[in-house]
């Protein structure tokens, strides 16, 4: 969500990249469905290792993930700001394994706007 939101919200300061340490494999269909919604382009989204980029350099290094804040990050190239957005990940939420289709919907949505928030607030 956070690469859709802010290469919509920040285009022309910056070109995200969402990348885990243990990505799952796939983008999540709720995560989509409300950026879609919400009118936010998700492009041909696809889950990514972080091993990936240590060869790039960035600007800005943002994890939103708890875990991810307390792993040991790749070096990237560049002189680098690092921030850390703690966001819940709607994904693996127990609301998400065992509630209902609304409370689903309202966790991903809860996700969306603290991001959104975030974005507009700290980047844009």
């Amino acid at each position: 969500m956070a690469e859709c939101l802010i290469n919509q919200l920040c285009k022309g300061t910056y070109n995200a990249v969402s990348a885990g340490s243990f990505p799952a494999g796939y983008v999540h269909p709720k995560s989509l469905e409300i950026l879609s919604q919400n009118g936010i382009d998700v492009g041909e989204p696809r889950s990514k290792s972080w091993d990936e980029f240590t060869t790039h350099e960035f600007d800005l290094v943002l994890t939103v993930c708890d875990q991810a804040a307390n792993e040991n990050c790749p070096a990237f190239l560049g002189n680098y700001r690092k921030l850390h957005w703690s966001t819940p990940d709607p994904a693996t939420t127990t609301t998400t394994t065992t509630g209902t289709e609304s409370e689903v919907n309202a966790a991903f949505k809860a996700t969306y706007e603290i991001l959104k928030d975030r974005v507009e607030k700290e980047l844009v």
